[in-house]
């Protein structure tokens, strides 16, 4: 009696087991896929970053309060993507800060 009790307990063991594995194994390349992902954006905005600083660089001769405003915009939008990639790259920062702490 015993013996059949501990043999079901670890089939059932053995069964979660099996499905934590395979949880783990689905979302650990979930992980490193959004991570790729965000790397390859991280690469993209870096590029944008500079397209956009050069034109800002570019005077402007054209004194019209429209053109002005474009400009303006530009300029925020160049802070927007600034902002985005330091809180990207920060965050990927402290998980291997936490990683490496946890090692």
């Amino acid at each position: 009696m015993l013996i059949a009790f501990l043999i079901m307990t670890c089939l059932i063991l053995a069964v979660l087991l099996t499905i934590s594995v395979y949880y783990n194994y689905k979302l650990g390349k979930i992980i490193i896929n959004i991570e790729d992902t965000l790397e390859s954006s991280l690469d993209e905005l870096d590029a944008v970053y500079g397209r956009i600083a050069r034109i800002l660089e570019i005077p402007v001769f054209f004194d019209s309060v429209e053109v002005r405003q474009v400009i303006a915009d530009i300029e925020v939008a160049q802070q927007t993507i600034l902002k985005i990639a330091g809180a990207l790259t920060q965050t990927l920062r402290d998980d291997d800060d936490t990683q490496e702490k946890d090692s």
